[in-house]
Formats: structure tokens, sequence, C-alpha cells
């Protein structure tokens, strides 16, 4: 069967499920790895083996795990890292990788050898992994998940091979013998490049097994896929992997103009991008729902504004999220690149610059009104996908990060970024029980994240699993809490005021404000409490957002004023049918934590401002108005 027939198959499906299920208006992701999620093995050895530490399987996300997942709100699973990827494991037919090319025994998810095939070490007979993958697939839409994987376009491993489909394998064919050409796969050392010409000479000699050598590429190099063009990369590389060539040459700059538009006809593209829709199409017919394309401001625009649309009439609701970072100097645009990501047709991109201003706050002397700065109009504000942590991030209960509060800090931080715009939002496994990642655990040291190099499993995470039974039963009273807030988070945000409502933020009306959370002799409010509206007057829906940054202070008599020209939503309100007015007042009521909760008059607001209980530290409100 072609994957075109596969994918007629699929889409009927999808509409006859559609038909009988209401869709969700914002995505709540919920991202996994395979290898860590359902591993259970409690060894734990710093650089050890499969055998010594395990890995989980296909098979451990099981309906009872599936079940857990839906009841916390989450509609979406980012299965992340299931490509076959270069690693020092051999399975049958299938050897070992030269262990200089690899970052980790279990090598990176990112460092893909088959983008047409599935990782063998998570299958339980790793002959039949693409069968078993197909299985995961269905318990997971038999639960209502869409599902989401990983798309990584800019570089793969260095010694990728398609076994699947070996005619569109990566650099065969290519013209060895230049730096660019417009249909080669890669990009091609010469002579005259830095790092003393042939052979390439990786940063691993001295290592474990390692000579520095790749038997590939000793008459010949490619560009390392953080675009260093050098025969000798350095250890702060991505020297695993190579850079893939969109028929741009990136050492002339960004003006990437010259390529197709969106109306070519693959005929008329450039190789890397008919592979690249061979490969997208491939896993579109056998289920995938979307994708989040990995370091996607590194390739051209004018790629992707080709490539959705093609993936589009495929498919009409596929899915795009974009990881990428306007200040990388990589980035191929003049414009900002989220808002060109968005306009080639994305759904969402990295909220990074939010993220970054958070955990400044406990990190780098930053105030929650800096992050004033990012609230602005259009569309980037509302298609942002928001996260407390993914695999790239620290985690936030960390010792050694985020101020080392552990993970009460994560409630202030997911409070406000999963209630400040209408766009996606996603939890990381792990976060929801205060996954600390703390000690070393093989190639990326003691680093505060939970290693995607190696085999591992994450002893908080592992509490919930409970030996496969995935009902929290080793869990503290803490982390249970903790896990249900979460999930109280991600329902209240789900309401109108947050899928469909706008942003009003207000600390800038409370900076002259003494009741506004001061800590100390501070002179100026809004250091460590951040405070917004988000309202839906179409539903009746006004929400108050109150944050509490701080880690050890209680902000007591706080109050919040509300501007002039916010007090019409209110106003409004009253006038909206079942609005919640009772003899001119308004009810409101917290949503989260507390059991909070009052009415007022909306005049009220302006003057003397809503008075709020005592906000314990690293807590959050969400003051729902009217019904």
């Amino acid at each position: 069967m072609t994957w075109q027939a596969m994918l007629a198959g699929v889409l009927l499906a999808a509409m006859n499920a559609s038909s009988h299920a209401g869709v969700a208006t914002r995505p709540v992701i919920y991202q996994l790895m395979v290898r860590t999620f359902g591993n259970t093995s409690e060894t734990r050895k710093t650089n050890g083996t499969l055998a010594e530490n395990g890995c989980g399987k296909f098979a451990d996300i099981t309906p009872g795990a599936l079940d857990s997942l839906k009841e916390m709100g989450f509609t979406h699973l980012w299965l992340t890292g299931v490509f076959e990827q270069a690693s020092g494991t051999a399975w049958p037919n299938r050897p070992a990788d030269a262990p200089d090319i690899l970052k980790g025994i279990a090598g990176s998810p990112y460092a893909i050898k088959d983008y047409f095939d599935v990782c063998p070490d998570y299958a339980l007979d790793p002959a039949k992994r693409l069968a078993e993958f197909r299985a995961l697939l269905d318990r997971c839409k038999s639960h209502g998940f869409k599902v989401i994987i990983d798309f990584v376009p800019n570089h793969v491993a260095r010694s990728y091979t398609s076994d699947v489909r070996p005619e569109h394998s990566f650099g065969e064919g290519d013209d060895r013998g230049v730096f660019f050409h417009r249909d080669n796969h890669f990009f091609y050392l010469q002579g005259a490049h830095p790092g003393g010409g042939a052979p390439l000479k990786l940063p691993t000699s001295g290592r474990p097994g390692c000579d520095g050598r790749f038997a590939m590429e000793t008459e010949y190099g490619r560009v390392t896929g953080n675009n260093v063009v050098s025969w000798e990369p350095s250890i702060h590389d991505w020297y695993e992997t190579v850079k893939l060539n969109y028929g741009h040459d990136f050492t002339t700059g960004r003006n990437t103009a010259h390529l197709p538009g969106p109306a070519a006809s693959p005929a008329d593209v450039p190789k890397t991008w008919r592979t690249m829709d061979e490969i997208l199409g491939y896993w579109q017919a056998m289920g995938i729902d979307g994708f989040r394309a990995d370091m996607a401001h590194m390739v051209p625009i004018e790629f992707w504004r080709w490539v959705v649309k093609r993936c589009r009439t495929r498919n009409p609701k596929v899915f795009f999220a974009a990881e990428a970072y306007d200040n990388d100097p990589a980035k191929l645009t003049a414009g900002h690149v989220l808002d060109e990501l968005l306009n080639a047709g994305f759904d969402a991109v990295y909220d990074d610059p939010s993220y970054d201003v958070l955990e400044g706050i406990y990190e780098a002397g930053k105030w929650a009104n800096d992050l004033d700065a990012l609230t602005f109009t259009g569309a980037r504000f509302h298609q942002s996908l928001r996260y407390a942590e993914n695999h790239d991030e620290v985690r936030l209960a960390s010792p050694n990060e985020w101020g080392g509060l552990g993970m009460k800090v994560g409630k202030p931080v997911s409070a406000v970024l999963f209630a400040m715009g209408r766009g996606p939002v996603m939890l990381y496994h792990g976060q929801e029980t205060g996954e600390p990642a703390a000690g070393e655990q093989g190639f990326g040291g003691d680093d505060a994240r939970t290693t995607i190099f190696d085999y591992w499993s994450m002893p908080e995470f592992t509490k919930w699993v409970n030996g496969g039974k995935f009902d929290g039963g080793r869990l503290s009273d803490e982390q249970k809490a903790l896990r249900a807030w979460y999930g109280k988070l991600i329902r209240a945000t789900q309401s109108p005021a947050f899928t469909a409502g706008e942003f009003y933020g207000l600390n800038h009306a409370n900076k002259n404000n003494p009741d506004f959370g001061r800590v100390g002799k501070e002179t100026v409010s809004g250091h460590w409490l951040y405070a917004f509206l988000r309202h839906d007057l179409k539903s009746g829906k006004v929400v108050l957002v109150v944050a509490n940054f701080h880690g050890t202070e209680t902000l007591r008599r706080v109050k919040i004023r509300i501007p002039h020209d916010a007090l019409r939503f209110f106003l409004d309100l009253m006038k909206t049918p079942g609005g919640g007015g009772q003899g001119g007042r308004l009810k409101f009521t917290d949503r989260l934590d507390s059991d909070y909760g009052g009415d007022i008059y909306p005049t009220d607001l302006w003057e003397d401002g809503i008075v709020l209980p005592d906000l314990p530290p690293c807590s959050a409100m969400l003051l729902e108005f009217g019904r």
C-alpha cells in the first residue's frame, strides 16, 4: 500500500472520530521521551548501558497511563525522540555506531540515523518496532489524543543511512567536489577550509573507544550541524551531526529570496525539499497529527511555506510548532523569525523570551515587570507555545536552578505562562512530579536536565509510574498535590477567557501602588508580583491572574488597582446574560488553590482595588468573575 493510500484511510478515520467528539480549541501538549517515560529501573549507573539502566518501551505507554494524562486535560502527546538515532547499542541487522559520532551511549535523539524508522531500543521485539509504534499510535488515538513527533530539518547523524527507504538516503548522488550545490543534500568541506584538511578530526580523541576519526569522512568532510565550516569541530559544536542543504549557501547571508515559492512543483525545488516532503508524507500517512520542528529558524522560510502547504493538502488540520529563536545569528531571515514562521504557516512558535524573563527573576535579577515588554497585540503573542520546562531547559525543581526553591516554583511560573495567551501550552514529563534531575547522569554531566543522551530513569517520576500502575502510589503528599494542581491549571485555562479572550496587563498601573506586593525597602512595585486580566465578554468571562514569584515571602494585604479603561470589561460583564451581577455587584472565585471568593462593585476596582488574601510564597490565583 502506498503512503498516499494509507493517508486517505487515516483522514477518513479522523473525520469519523471528529464527528463524535469535540475538538479542543487550545492544544495542551504533554511532552514525553519514550526512553525515560516508562523506565522504572532504579539502577541509574552513570554512563550505564541499556542492559544496566533499562529503557522505556512503546508498550509502557499503556491505556492506564493515557487515561491519567487525559484526565489531567492534555489534548496532544509529543512523543519525543522516536526516530532511529545514531546509538552505541547494537541490534540484529543494526550494528552500533562508532563512539566518535555519539553523545552518550544511547545517542542523541536529534542525531537521526533513519527518518523512516523508529528506535529499536523502544520495541519489545526490535524487528517489529514499526508495528509496535503503530500500536502505540492506535492507543493514543483511542484515548482522543493528537500525536506530535519531532521534525529535525537542519541536520542528521553523520552515519545517516535509511534501510527503510534507501532511495531517500541523504547524500546519495551528491557532488562532493564542491562546498555548495543547489541539489546536494550536504555542504562539503574543501581543502582551504579551517582545520587542516582531510580527514575530519572530531573532538573525541582520548575518550573510551575513540580516536577522533570517523571512517566515512577520512577522504571528505561535511559541515557540522551548527554551521561550523571546519575539519576540526570543537566539543561545544554539534559534532555528531551534519548540516543539511536547502538550496541556499548559508555562508553568503540571509537572503533566500532566490528559492522557489509555495506553489512550486516538486521537480522545481532543491533535492532536500523533496526528500523532506517524502518524510513528512510518510509519517502523516501513518497517522501522525503534527510536528515540532527543531531549530526551524536555521532553515529557509521559503521551504516552510512550500512544505507546510503540501502537508496541509494531505491533512488540512496538521499541526506545526516551531522551536525557533530570533536572537540566534544563524536565523535565515532579516525579519523577526517567529513572525516569519507564523506567516509561513506554523500554528505556534516557541516563546523563549517569556521563559527567559521568568527564569531571570530567580537567576539574573529581573523583575516581574520585565514581562510587560513581551505582552503585545498580534499573532505572535497569541500563537506562542509556552512552557516552563522542556528537554532542552533545566528542571524547575533542580536544587541548583530557579533559586533552588524546589518544585513549588513551578506554580507561579506555569500559571503565568499558561494563562498569558491563547496559544498552545506544554508540560514536560516529570515537571508534574517535581523531577529535580540532580546529579551526574552521563554525557551531559550534572546539568539540571534529565539526560536525552543516556539510558536513564527519573527517580521522582517513577514513583508516579509505580511499576506500571501509573497511579502515583509512591508519590509524597506534596507531589500528589502538585500533580493535581497542574490538572486544575490546565482545566481552568481551557475556559473561553483563555482560549478566545484578550490580555490586559496590570503591573504598569500598579508600579506606584505601595500595596502591590512590595518586599523590604522596595519603593517600586512589580518585583515579585505579576497580575493581568484575561477577558472574553462573548462568553461572559473575566479572569484576574495573580502570581507571587517570591520563594520565601508571603505577600500580605495586596490590593490590585484596575485602570479606568479596564473597568469596561467588568461593567460590560454586568450586562451579559448570566453575567453574575447581583444588586450591582460581581461575584468572583479562585479556580486554583484557594477557596477565596466574594463579590464587589465594579467601581470599587478603580477606587480601592481588589483586596486579596495572603499570597504564600510561589503561589498563584485565577479569580474568575461572572457566571
